[in-house]
């Protein structure tokens, strides 16, 4: 058994240390003590975390952010000459040069994000604001490396200590933004979308349209059953993320009661996972969420508990409290649109602490590494950039064991208009990313 000597137990210090230890490093068999003579007397395994060392024990620099209440700026002190970036750092005597604890509590609660910041257009924090990306370790992920650092600190000194290792995952996400192109969309729709393509003077899109309407072609968007082959070929176990909001500016699916798009939700429940996508003006609305979500329930007959906001709209703790109170427990919108890599500095799921309130909440983050849209659209990578990109974001997770995440879209692989080759970068991302198990003999 670890004992670990902390002066004053609190919300924060005792959930980094849960997150760490039964989150990260799968080990349950430690108990905290503020009695600094139990902590001296005792013969096992012992750390402490504080502001100064003791004679007896491993001791970690203890900041002071996790003895901290309320939201502040931070005096990140940062040391980028080592291979690892280091938050928190210090020069006295103690096991590491830094604070880990500290570090991992800043990222995974997204502390910046509850900060004074600039929001994008579409009001969300960006990549360029966050300490990740102007430090330059937006494709490291960190926490999952300084939790590794306190494993090798701990099984130096204290052999007898088993951790289980971590095992590799890989997560294909669909979001379901648009379930076709052309078809079911109805009368007006439809001729709206036909005098818009016909203005533009864009007669290749107009005969592609005209041939789907007529049947002549299947629709550029209906890439399902080609998605189901690959789920079958490489045996992965996708979640597909659906948009059932209200028509909008920023809301274009089909309606919720349209009969073809409620029998094809309920196909794919039947082979996959599902989750809500929740629209883009449900972000701060309550009752739009509750909305949405029984719509999906309703039509896929069960529960459900996973979600990924739509534009990844997402306002620090509001929107994961909205999501809580209707008892969603999974939430995958944890990533960046304009740049790929680990937002929360991880690639392990975690549970979210809301920071306004000081308390671990019933709701695991689920943070994605990339999105096909990042790529083509706000970094304009060529195919082959793109690959060798989600290569490498795929090769820092399998080192850290942890969860590969990926977003795509069903339209994304229609092999159509802007879209033309983006099949052969997916399936290039699936081969790699599958786990040696589950690649096909």
């Amino acid at each position: 058994m670890l004992l670990i000597y902390l002066p004053k137990i609190t919300p924060r210090n005792r959930y980094c240390f849960k997150t760490v230890f039964k989150t990260y490093l799968k080990f349950n068999e430690y108990e905290f003590t503020t009695e600094l003579e139990n902590f001296l007397q005792y013969n096992g395994p012992k750390i402490s975390y504080s502001s100064k060392p003791f004679e007896s024990g491993i001791h970690f620099y203890a900041s002071g952010l996790l003895e901290q209440k309320g939201i502040k700026e931070q005096n990140l002190t940062i040391d980028k000459s080592r291979e690892l970036v280091q938050l928190f750092t210090t020069k006295q005597n103690a096991a590491l040069p830094y604070d880990p604890f500290s570090s991992i509590f800043y990222m995974l609660s997204r502390y910046e994000e509850y900060l004074p910041h600039l929001r994008d257009k579409y009001d969300r924090f960006t990549a360029s604001e966050s300490l990740a990306k102007k430090e330059g370790f937006l494709q490291v992920a960190v926490v999952d490396r300084w939790v590794n650092e306190i494993k090798n600190v701990l099984e130096t000194n204290f052999p007898e200590l088993q951790f289980p290792k971590r095992s590799y995952r890989f997560i294909p996400t669909i979001d379901i933004d648009n379930a076709y192109a052309f078809k079911q969309k109805g009368f007006l729709r439809t001729i709206g979308s036909v005098i818009r393509t016909i203005s533009k003077l864009d007669f290749s899109t107009l005969m592609l349209q005209l041939k789907v309407l007529s049947g002549k072609q299947s629709d550029p968007f209906d890439t399902y059953n080609y998605l189901l082959n690959l789920q079958k070929k490489f045996h992965v176990k996708p979640i597909y993320f659906f948009l059932l909001g209200d028509y909008g500016l920023n809301d274009k699916n089909l309606s919720h009661e349209n009969s073809h798009f409620r029998s094809l939700i309920k196909s794919i429940a039947d082979y996959a996972e599902v989750g809500i996508h929740p629209s883009y003006n449900s972000n701060k609305d309550k009752q739009k969420i509750n909305q949405e979500i029984r719509r999906l329930e309703q039509i896929v007959k069960r529960e459900v508990f996973r979600s990924r906001q739509h534009f990844l709209k997402l306002s620090l703790p509001e929107t994961y409290r909205n999501l809580i109170e209707e008892d969603i427990l999974e939430d995958y919108t944890m990533g960046f649109a304009a740049e790929p890599g680990f937002r929360a500095g991880t690639c392990t799921p975690y549970p979210f602490y809301d920071l306004d309130g000081e308390i671990e909440c019933n709701l695991k983050v689920f943070p994605f590494q990339v999105m096909e849209s990042t790529l083509k659209y706000y970094l304009n990578r060529s195919i082959p950039e793109a690959i060798k990109e989600i290569r490498q974001l795929i090769d820092e997770v399998k080192f850290n064991q942890g969860t590969f995440i990926s977003l795509w879209h069903n339209e994304s692989l229609s092999e159509e208009m802007e879209w033309k080759g983006w099949r052969f970068v997916y399936e290039e991302l699936i081969e790699y990313a599958v786990p040696e198990a589950g690649k096909a003999s």
